[in-house]
């Protein structure tokens, strides 16, 4: 089967088609670092790491491009109320993003750069589209002429005459809906110097600079989240197009994380930073939640959806525990469940994909039950592909270091626990089900689950 994306453009699922036989190339408007990142900022980078390892399952040799947006008005305006350089401000921010993709296992891309560090291509894009009658300058910015362009908002399907006409009181402009390409400078600002005067990027003009110097004139898939459909990715388009380039040739968006219904912001004051988030749950937890949901669905946060998503995820990984302590090693299998594969090669239908991965679970703990090692190890292994393709398998190297958080600590515990239970076995050896389910229960309340099995009682931590 033919991997399908929905494609933003045809407003439908296309079977999707590379540009160059066995490659794909993807750009993914990442980051703009005024601040540090909440989990609707990480979920655009996870959905695409998700894809990104789907491509490369599938066999293409894939160049993923994340940009870096460090200079805006945001970071300028903090800069100034903080008395900071605007570059301090970016480069802090810019950190705490890439430790919160790496925090949620996110593989990095294969290039990651900086706005500010490519003014020389936006500058040239800039004077071809002022060269073709696209663009003009005007009191040292140079606008896109948005009526030159016939095809403007062929993304979002919008009328160029309903659209509400900002910015009326500058200075030059032909059409109060011409997007800034480049502004002029300020007092203060950073600036660079250009055949039209000293100014800073736009932020539109970024992207469409940053896509073409990594990808070259056409690339196969451009991703971001909803919001950025209009104007960003729609200026993008225009800018690109008019200078030439075919530019993408699928547009990939996520949906939001919500509260309340609203898309998560720092504007709104209901951001949930990944740094603060990590310190309450486990990463690998908060991928499972923030991975699992389709990625064009919206997903509302709530502390009962992050338990139910860790209650999920341990069932998963107390299977994977039980067949590792009675078998000892087991590698990922070398194929995939077909119907795991034809769910995610269907729009990356991670919910399908995961459905597959819980039932095999289920036929594993039942093959445990029935003291079937070979069939367990069998499950275990097609568990691990899965998982691995998600970046969710508890065994990858990348998990290694949750795993052993508290490693000091667990022989001790397990010391403890196990004067407990064996205080409950010998309750339950004289009949004494009263006591032995006192015992059960006061350990449930200590956050410790027990499950009773051939090999007799095993613990381990439940869910909060």
């Amino acid at each position: 089967m033919t991997i399908r994306l929905y494609d933003t453009s045809a407003r439908q699922i296309r079977d999707f088609t590379p540009l160059k036989p066995g490659c794909v190339s993807i750009y993914l408007c990442g980051a703009t670092v005024q601040a540090a990142p909440h989990i609707g900022h990480i979920r655009s980078g996870l959905n695409f790491d998700i894809m990104r390892r789907w491509f490369e399952y599938r066999g293409y040799d894939v160049t993923f491009i994340r940009n870096v947006t460090d200079i805006d008005d945001k970071i300028i305006n903090k800069a100034a109320d903080q008395g900071r350089p605007w570059w301090s401000i970016g480069y802090e921010n810019e950190r705490a993003f890439n430790d919160g993709y790496t925090a949620l296992g996110c593989l990095p891309p294969t290039y990651e750069p900086r706005a500010t560090g490519h003014v020389t291509e936006m500058v040239e894009m800039m004077r071809t589209l002022i060269e073709r009658g696209h663009a003009y300058e005007a009191g040292g910015s140079v606008y896109f002429d948005v009526r030159s362009w016939p095809s403007y908002l062929e993304l979002s399907r919008q009328d160029i005459d309903d659209l509400r006409q900002p910015d009326e009181g500058v200075a030059g402009k032909r059409d109060a809906r011409d997007f800034a390409m480049w502004k002029s400078t300020k007092p203060g600002e950073p600036d660079w110097e250009t055949p039209w005067g000293r100014g800073r990027p736009g932020w539109h003009l970024e992207c469409s600079a940053m896509a073409h110097k990594y990808l070259g004139s056409a690339f196969d898939i451009h991703g971001g989240g909803l919001d950025l459909i209009f104007p960003h990715h729609e200026n993008e388009i225009a800018q690109a197009k008019a200078f030439g380039d075919d530019f993408a040739r699928y547009w990939v968006h996520n949906a939001w994380v919500t509260m309340s219904g609203e898309k998560m912001s720092k504007s709104l004051g209901n951001s949930v930073l990944v740094s603060e988030m990590v310190k309450a749950w486990r990463p690998i937890v908060l991928r499972y939640y923030l991975g699992t949901p389709h990625y064009r669905s919206t997903i509302e946060y709530s502390e009962d959806a992050l338990r139910e998503a860790e209650s999920a995820f341990a069932r998963i990984e107390g299977f994977v525990q039980r067949v590792v302590e009675k078998a000892g090693a087991v590698e990922p299998s070398a194929e995939l469940p077909p119907a795991f594969v034809e769910a995610m090669d269907d729009d990356l239908g991670v919910p399908q994909a995961l459905a597959v991965i819980h039932t095999t679970v289920r036929q594993g703990n039942s093959a445990l039950a029935a003291d079937d090692k070979e069939a367990a190890v069998a499950r275990l292994a097609e568990v691990r592909a899965m998982l691995g393709v998600l970046g969710l398998d508890p065994l990858d190297a990348h998990w290694a270091g949750e795993s052993d958080r508290g490693e000091d600590l667990h022989g001790v515990v397990d010391s403890l626990v196990r004067l407990v239970l064996d205080q409950r076995e010998a309750a339950r050896t004289r009949k004494d089900w009263t006591t032995a389910d006192a015992i059960r229960d006061q350990l449930k309340q200590s956050g410790l689950a027990i499950e009773d099995g051939p090999d007799g009682p095993r613990w381990s931590l439940g869910p909060r």
